[in-house]
């Protein structure tokens, strides 16, 4: 199947971003890159089913969340890394400054409920609106907007961050645990 120059642009651009919510979901990126893949090949077979002119970002990442799910109930036996230490162990940690505050804030946000995480990545992160985000989740809009605000909060008393100050030098860090980037 032959796809439109433009579609193929956009599969192409959106894989960093993709990729980033998938090691977020699956906790380790090996599983994360098998999940980007797979849903880059459910795009490609369904983009018959992608209306031109709506978000294709948005609908990718509804591909990627759902299978996302769909893996996690066939994989319900196998064993969880809920603390991240196996993830730890595996990942190879940045050398410059701030490295001590990201790790902190990778643990911190391993912390929070899958659902709070989820939105303020999808927020935070990746860049989505309140609108986006709950259409992905296939939620109201109030419903991520308190996800958020929840998972902001808890960010915050986990890492004893009153301000922006507090935090570190990472700038995505800083995003998503400053109340005012998110409002």
């Amino acid at each position: 199947m032959s796809a439109s120059p433009s579609f193929r642009d956009g599969l192409l651009a959106a894989v960093p971003t993709l990729r980033a919510f998938a090691v977020s979901l699956a906790k380790n990126s090996d599983r994360a890159d098998d999940l980007v893949q797979e849903t880059l090949v459910k795009a490609w077979d369904k983009q018959d089913s992608f209306q031109p002119g709506t978000n294709l970002k948005a609908w990718l990442f509804t591909i990627l969340r759902n299978e996302f799910y769909s893996q996690m109930r066939k994989r319900r036996r196998e064993v969880e890394d809920s603390d991240g230490a196996i993830t730890a162990r595996l990942s190879i940690h940045p050398s410059q400054d701030g490295t001590s505050d990201l790790t902190d804030f990778r643990r911190a946000l391993q912390l929070l409920p899958e659902d709070q995480r989820e939105a303020i990545i999808l927020i935070g992160a990746s860049g989505f609106s309140y609108e986006e985000a709950a259409e992905i989740c296939g939620c109201a809009v109030g419903t991520i907007k308190s996800r958020v605000s929840r998972a902001r909060s808890r960010l915050q008393e986990i890492l004893s961050i009153s301000g922006e100050g507090d935090f570190g030098p990472d700038p995505i860090a800083a995003q998503v645990t400053n109340s005012a980037a998110l409002a």
